[in-house]
């Protein structure tokens, strides 16, 4: 295929698309608020949907509320190449972050119609199911259940901090559908690809449009619960305190320092606390705390695991305070498959676009995907490395280019027919 008979997608209607999907959830900083299973995914699901069938996908919704759109091949019998990412948001989330993986399988669709050009292989474009995690704890719950790490029932099971159940808001809102989970017509993906913004600051750095991603950081996260005794702020002296909030707090630096005893490729964060009862004159008696751990190698993981253990327990015996502590999610460090990173770089190549390969420190649908499928990722820059956040953004012409690289991608794997 020679670069005049290349196809590229339509960097003005990707544009559009991103921006149309970003009015669902809206904030007034810019960003956007489209938390898992709410009436505002419901109406993005909608929306997305409807775009799906105006392009002529097929659609399906499985029983945990994962959504395919699927483009026939002409080979009933080979399996379909996939992509996609997901839709819902961070409280305070922004435009591009799983969105943009989602709009450019569309786009690449898109285009193939806009061409005639007809692929071997059928076509899949996914949204999978609460990527985030922010409102519903396991994190990437649909992909995981997708894959078989979480059964459908444990996933409709769990309950998000006012006591919904993923199972009733997914039949709530219209989107608990009849496809068992992991089912695929003709048989698992042949290949799946996740494009998506880098979410840190290396390729804008390098001046670079282009990541061709090897792997993501295994990842671990830890619900931890600090018990002192609660007790007015005034009458109780200091060393007969039971102050969970100090104990907490000590914690937490621990966890800073794990991590960066892991340097270069630990991470330890801990984003989420609650301090009961929380008042201004009384010594907290409860801390509640999320961990979230991640290293490019399972030992490295463990390390970090055993010395969080050991730490908390001999600064609970320092406080005189209690610690229990809850592994809620567990991956390991992922490589993805060769054949699919190399169709990532030979299209950043046969479009004459610098790249470099790069390692994902965030977690993505991809990593569970790459235990059933030969899976591969493409990151753009985004502004300043900045994700999670309202001011999140990306320039068109770097998303153009990685729903083109993603396309180009595609179609090696699915091959054309005509």
């Amino acid at each position: 295929m020679t670069t005049l008979e290349m196809p590229r997608i339509n960097a003005a209607r990707l544009w559009q698309s991103l921006m149309d999907l970003a009015q669902v959830g809206a904030t007034p900083k810019g960003g956007v608020r489209r938390l898992a299973l709410t009436d505002e995914d419901r109406q993005g699901r909608d929306r997305v949907v409807g775009w799906f069938r105006e392009a002529g996908l097929e659609v399906r919704i499985d029983e945990v509320g994962n959504v395919f759109g699927r483009r026939a091949g002409t080979d009933a019998a080979a399996r379909a190449v996939a992509t996609g990412s997901h839709i819902d948001t961070q409280p305070s989330g922004g435009k591009f972050d799983g969105n943009f993986g989602v709009m450019a399988g569309l786009e690449v669709v898109r285009t193939l119609n806009d061409r005639g050009i007809r692929t071997r292989a059928p076509i899949e474009v996914a949204f999978w199911m609460n990527e985030e995690g922010s409102r519903f704890t396991p994190v990437m719950m649909g992909s995981g259940a997708f894959t078989g790490v979480f059964t459908p029932d444990f996933v409709r099971a769990q309950r998000d901090i006012d006591g919904l159940s993923v199972g009733d808001e997914l039949a709530r809102i219209g989107y608990r559908g009849q496809v068992p989970a992991g089912q695929v017509p003709g048989g698992m993906f042949g290949a799946y690809f996740e494009a998506h913004i880098e979410q840190g600051p290396i390729l804008e750095a390098k001046g670079l449009p282009i990541g061709v991603v090897a792997g993501a950081l295994g990842q671990q996260w830890y619900d931890v619960v600090v018990t002192g005794q609660d007790a007015h702020a005034g009458p109780t002296p200091m060393e007969l305190r039971h102050d969970a909030l100090l104990a907490a707090a000590r914690m937490i630096d621990l966890v800073n320092r794990i991590a960066k005893d892991e340097a270069p490729h630990g991470r330890g964060t801990v984003g989420f606390a609650q301090v009961i009862p929380n008042s201004r004159n009384v010594i907290p008696g409860e801390v509640r705390f999320s961990v979230d751990f991640r290293h490019l190698a399972q030992d490295g993981l463990d390390r970090m695991d055993a010395a969080m253990h050991e730490g908390f327990a001999a600064l609970a015996r320092d406080g005189q305070c209690r610690v229990a502590i809850e592994q809620v999610c567990k991956f390991e460090p992922a490589q993805f498959h060769p054949d699919c990173v190399a169709s990532v770089r030979h299209a950043a190549e046969q479009l004459g676009l610098p790249h470099m390969d790069v390692v994902s420190g965030a977690g993505h649908d991809a990593v569970y995907l790459s235990a059933l499928a030969p899976t591969g990722m493409i990151f753009v820059p985004c502004k300043d490395g900045i994700s999670h956040n309202e001011i999140e953004d990306a320039q068109p012409e770097h998303l153009a280019a990685g729903a083109n690289v993603l396309l180009l991608a595609m179609l090696e794997r699915a091959g054309r027919a005509d």
